[in-house]
């Protein structure tokens, strides 16, 4: 499943839908919102592109890696410190090719799906987080 959501997932159950028996590695991602002095963030996307653009990376992923399952849940909206954002889960039968493939989904991921952050501070500052992806400054 590849999904763009504003709802919070159950990482568990996701772990569950990919795991199978011909399956000795299950690598996770799951990346939150940090406290680096924000309170939360807004992270917007052009859903219908980000969700293709995720395909083709697992796509790639399947292409490139002897794997047999990934997974891909990124929420948008407003999101607290602490709540999830983003979560990979890949299988394949041994633990290198899950974490290369993982690895390799994650940098593509930031570097080429649209979605865009914009982190509210404690202190009750805004700002655009630049991102890695074409057009980005980071």
């Amino acid at each position: 499943m590849i999904s763009v959501t504003r709802d919070d997932f159950d990482v568990n159950a996701v772990i569950d839908r990919v795991r199978r028996p011909d399956m000795g590695a299950l690598v996770t991602f799951l990346g939150v919102v940090r406290d680096d002095g924000i309170e939360e963030m807004d992270l917007e996307a052009y859903e219908e592109i980000a969700t293709k653009e995720m395909e083709t990376i697992r796509d790639e992923a399947f292409a490139n890696y002897p794997i047999e399952a990934v997974e891909i849940i990124h929420r948008i909206g407003r999101l607290r410190v602490g709540e999830n954002i983003l979560l990979i889960v890949v299988g394949a039968g041994h633990r290198k090719e899950a974490f290369s493939a993982c690895e390799y989904i994650l940098e593509r991921i930031k570097k080429s799906v649209p979605i865009w952050k914009k982190e509210f501070g404690k202190d009750g500052s805004e700002r655009w987080v630049p991102g890695e992806y074409p057009g980005g400054d980071a």
